[in-house]
């Protein structure tokens, strides 16, 4: 009798385990597009300093992550207890603002080259005795923890929109979890894309003879080379996620968006060989809707901005 107990038991835990596995799979997903951006985002703010502080940057900046999930889980849970009805507004409002960040990068790339201008700035103050470098890189540090809490409450925001209607503790697991994997992967894939120019020069500065020699000098060639584009990559993919996890977040939290989404996919499926491109319908409305609503946002910030004395 209680051998059939306590197999019972630990069959009960193994299903509540792997229904736990299953959401948070199902939550990182949904934050993919938050840490592609986020993944971007980062590897660029400490990539302004030098080459044998990146790392301990990078771990500054993790620390700093691991503190506002602390902050944040916490919050979200307690707003999950007592004020769900805020969940989903707060959702659609942190899909707007993904969207709006989404257009702001892509406006700023055509207004104005930041992306050029910080660049010089970080070889002005890396070259210039006169610039406090400790002072300088507890900047950056502070800047990229900043960034990271607002990436960072999106994430949990969202991973605990899947689990909404979850029991207490599975919500607490689940968001628990994304808070560690996240911080866990992004930062140590931010570690390992900072560090791929160094390898490329460590390469390329250790010569060996023959065929050997050969092989290196193409592999550090081709990773120095990498590093730019592989920065480049990122942030197009990371933009491109933003529309689509804010537009699919305004699609699934408004009834309107998502009768007009059914709405597109009916209309295509009435075409001839639908069947090849009906599955794009969804991901081409999301994308088209993430954009228009951020550049009316941005157009509504902009107004303000003038208005504002």
């Amino acid at each position: 009798m209680a051998g059939s107990s306590l197999f019972a038991l630990i069959d009960k835990i193994a299903v509540a385990l792997d229904d736990v596995a299953l959401m948070t799979k199902v939550a990182a997903k949904k934050t993919a597009g938050v840490l592609g951006d986020d993944l971007a985002l980062n590897a660029q703010q400490v990539s302004g300093v030098k080459a044998d502080r990146e790392i301990p940057v990078v771990w500054a900046v993790a620390k700093g992550s691991f503190l506002n999930k602390l902050i944040l889980v916490p919050a979200a849970l307690l707003l999950s207890a007592f004020m769900p009805v805020l969940i989903t507004p707060l959702l659609i409002i942190g899909g707007a603002y993904l969207c709006y960040e989404g257009v702001e990068k892509i406006y700023h790339s055509f207004a104005d080259d930041h992306d050029g201008e910080q660049h010089q700035k970080d070889l002005e103050a890396l070259t210039d005795e006169n610039v406090d470098l400790v002072a300088y890189e507890k900047d950056k540090i502070k800047g990229a923890i900043r960034t990271d809490f607002i990436l960072s409450a999106e994430i949990i925001i969202i991973a605990l929109g899947t689990v909404q209607h979850r029991p207490f503790i599975d919500q607490a697991t689940v968001v628990s979890l994304i808070a560690v994997l996240m911080t866990v992967g992004v930062y140590g894939l931010v570690a390992g894309i900072v560090k791929i120019d160094d390898l490329g020069l460590y390469l390329l500065n250790n010569p060996k003879s023959g065929l050997r020699g050969k092989i290196r000098n193409k592999v550090g060639n081709g990773l120095l080379s990498f590093a730019p584009k592989l920065m480049k990559s990122l942030s197009f993919l990371g933009t491109a996620a933003m529309f689509l996890v804010g537009g699919g977040i305004l699609v699934h939290g408004i009834e309107y968006f998502h009768h007009l989404q059914l709405a597109a996919e009916n209309v295509v499926n009435t075409w001839p060989a639908h069947n090849w491109y009906s599955w794009l319908v969804s991901p081409i409305f999301t994308l088209l809707l993430g954009m228009i609503l951020g550049t009316l946002v941005l157009a509504a910030v902009k107004t303000l901005s003038k208005l504002k004395p």
